[in-house]
């Protein structure tokens, strides 16, 4: 009962401090989103684009046969070359013309004797000609095509086979032409039309894919970190030696103190919040149900209770101030690296990235991402509330430990 008195009016003590300060205390709160938003805003400019750029391609038939004019035409329809290029049947002329006028990024070759190098089993190649207005563009165009070709080395060992047995068969030329346009056929269907040309991974990338909600949300958890750090220090106060000896005297703990500014600060931190992040919500327009609120709220307490407790460690365990606050802000930029809220977690290395479950920055955030981008209803609590409940007992034992050595 004592220590619940106690912890009460170190509490009243601390909210009487922040009274005092209330001209300076705006003035904290402020600058974080004034510096933070201003970072955002700049951010926000490399990854929201007005307009995505088409790549238009040129294709060039020199060959003339019935299997080319077959791939150009699936070439031309084919969807799985990205919603973003366009293939156009062309002349060589045409072409080049186009090269020049910077209408297309580079144009594809099917050369002379192209079906029948394909038959007997010569190289078979695919020039491109790229735009050198366009060098990225024309790169990716490459990086395509040498997939294509690929599959075309892969198909033509079979295109072989068949070739090889129908001539011991004595099989026609003309049955034999028959056999081998079929099975052309199936391999140009299956590189273009069952999604063979480009194997893909589709990762999303939430800051690319949703920058706006990304980096505002991102921004709204810098701010909320910025503010715990503040407030926190600021209600810090060095006793001289007399007084922390009266304190013992009077059966004051350290504990008693650092967990009455951790509940001022977590109070306070967490009621701006809130009201930014309406505010954030009625500008952006974010589409959250009332379930969705207290998800956000509990992760958001979870981990600003984790991140207090962390400061409070760093507290106990180093004396001097100025050390003491240098590593606090230290441990406070390599929290905020290590969420993603900084540089998205898909940018991290793997090894990196395999221990991003353990850090509980990490956690929230991904979190925060899955609820707000995501539109998720459901979150993990269990795995901040165990990293919260482990900080808490580590502070306790090294508390005590203190105090009982300084005794």
């Amino acid at each position: 009962m004592q220590f619940v008195r106690k912890l009460q009016l170190f509490i009243l003590n601390n909210v009487k401090q922040l009274r005092r300060k209330w001209l300076s205390l705006p003035l904290l709160l402020l600058f974080p989103m004034v510096i933070v938003g201003l970072i955002v805003v700049i951010t926000l400019t490399f990854f929201i684009q007005d307009d995505q750029e088409t790549l238009h391609i040129g294709l060039v038939d020199l060959d003339k046969t019935t299997e080319t004019q077959l791939v150009v035409q699936l070439m031309e329809e084919a969807s799985q070359l990205g919603e973003y290029m366009q293939i156009h049947s062309m002349s060589e002329q045409a072409a080049e013309s186009a090269i020049q006028n910077d209408s297309i990024t580079s144009y594809i070759m099917l050369p002379e004797e192209f079906t029948n190098n394909l038959y007997q089993g010569n190289s078979v190649e695919m020039p491109i000609i790229g735009n050198p207005n366009q060098p990225i563009q024309s790169y990716i165009i490459k990086e395509l095509i040498d997939s294509v070709a690929r599959h075309i080395r892969t198909s033509q060992a079979n295109i072989l086979t068949i070739n090889h047995y129908a001539g011991e068969m004595g099989m026609d030329s003309e049955a034999k032409s028959d056999l081998l346009l079929e099975q052309f056929q199936e391999f140009v269907f299956y590189t273009i039309g069952k999604d063979k040309i480009l194997t893909e991974r589709e990762i999303e990338n939430a800051a690319t894919s949703h920058p706006l909600h990304y980096f505002s949300m991102s921004g709204w958890f810098i701010i909320l970190t910025i503010w715990l750090i503040v407030i926190y220090s600021f209600l810090i106060r060095e006793d001289t030696v007399k007084m922390k000896c009266r304190m013992k005297l009077y059966g004051v703990m350290e504990i008693q103190q650092i967990l009455a500014r951790i509940f001022v600060t977590l109070s306070l931190s967490i009621l701006f919040a809130g009201v930014l992040f309406l505010l954030f919500q009625t500008l952006l327009e974010w589409d959250l149900t009332a379930a969705n609120y207290g998800r956000i709220a509990l992760v958001s307490i979870l981990y600003s209770l984790s991140f207090l407790i962390s400061l409070s460690i760093i507290e106990v365990l180093i004396a001097s101030q100025k050390l003491r606050m240098l590593f606090q802000a230290l441990f406070t930029i390599v929290v905020l690296l290590l969420s993603g809220a900084v540089l998205p977690a898909i940018y991290f290395p793997p090894a990196i990235q395999g221990l991003l479950d353990y850090i509980f920055s990490a956690e929230a955030f991904y979190w925060l991402q899955e609820i707000i981008v995501h539109q998720r209803f459901y979150a993990d609590y269990i795995p901040l509330l165990i990293m919260s409940c482990i900080g808490f007992f580590i502070l306790l034992g090294l508390s005590i430990g203190k105090e009982g050595r300084e005794k």
